[in-house]
């Protein structure tokens, strides 16, 4: 459904690349393409820098290297945050942690010891979280979330988006786990919801795998041969320099 004309929404022009969740088969096709060309240049894996790379590439976007907020992949006035993790079983799993960045409640609220009051640091780390999605709509339309789910030794991916929005803070509860760190809770259904460990101030969000999320796998090519490359690019002696 097209989205609704609004007397206040002038100025803000609405984009969407695509139907959140529906990504069209052509940039699955570049993305694989893009994971048969890491391998056969003999990558047996890919960060999550690369990820963004990718993705990018695939949909004729930009990556930044230094994220806004939390956008890390643009689009016209549309914007991505682009998370990847590793799984024996891409096309199996069902829930994921997935790491969405380091947020201090020291550095932006003081909070020096964050088990003294674990509901206020809770709510200080959901806080900064939300900042960062407020600094993204300030410059883009739509925020989304794009997550691969990776196997580089079988070749099986699962690729998802959720939309990327900001959380009631008061709508959680927060608990220390038995590795000293912070998980969070929603209070009306007592699912939980996020992780934030004290050591590095690390925060997670916890997903559910949405059963339309697009699985793929992407045929393993041979690994590009070291001397024939070398000659396809005209390598000699006279690229080396010694100095």
């Amino acid at each position: 459904m097209d989205r609704p004309r609004l007397r206040d929404n002038q100025g803000r022009e609405p984009f969407e690349l695509y139907p959140i969740g529906i990504i069209p088969d052509e940039y699955i096709y570049n993305i694989g393409k893009h994971f048969a060309y890491y391998y056969a240049v003999g990558k047996s894996d890919i960060t999550g820098n690369e990820w963004g790379d990718i993705f990018a590439a695939a949909i004729g976007g930009n990556h930044l290297k230094r994220p806004v907020g939390i956008a890390d992949v643009l689009y016209g006035n549309q914007c991505w945050s682009s998370k990847t993790i590793k799984y024996k079983n891409p096309h199996k799993i069902r829930k994921i942690r997935v790491i969405s960045g380091r947020c201090s409640p020291d550095y932006s609220y003081g909070i020096t010891n964050p088990h003294t009051d674990v509901q206020r640091t809770g709510t200080a780390v959901l806080s900064i979280y939300n900042e960062r999605i407020n600094i993204a709509m300030n410059s883009y339309s739509s925020i989304r979330s794009v997550i691969l789910v990776r196997n580089f030794n079988t070749f099986e991916f699962t690729l998802f988006e959720y939309d990327t929005h900001r959380y009631v803070t008061s709508e959680y509860e927060w608990r220390v786990n038995t590795g000293g760190n912070l998980e969070g809770f929603e209070k009306s259904t007592d699912k939980h919801y996020f992780t934030w460990q004290p050591h590095g101030a690390q925060f997670s969000i916890i997903y559910d795998v949405p059963s339309s999320s697009t699985k793929f796998v992407v045929k393993l090519p041979e690994p590009l041969d070291f001397e024939k490359t070398l000659q396809q690019v005209g390598f000699d002696k006279s690229w080396v320099t010694l100095m």
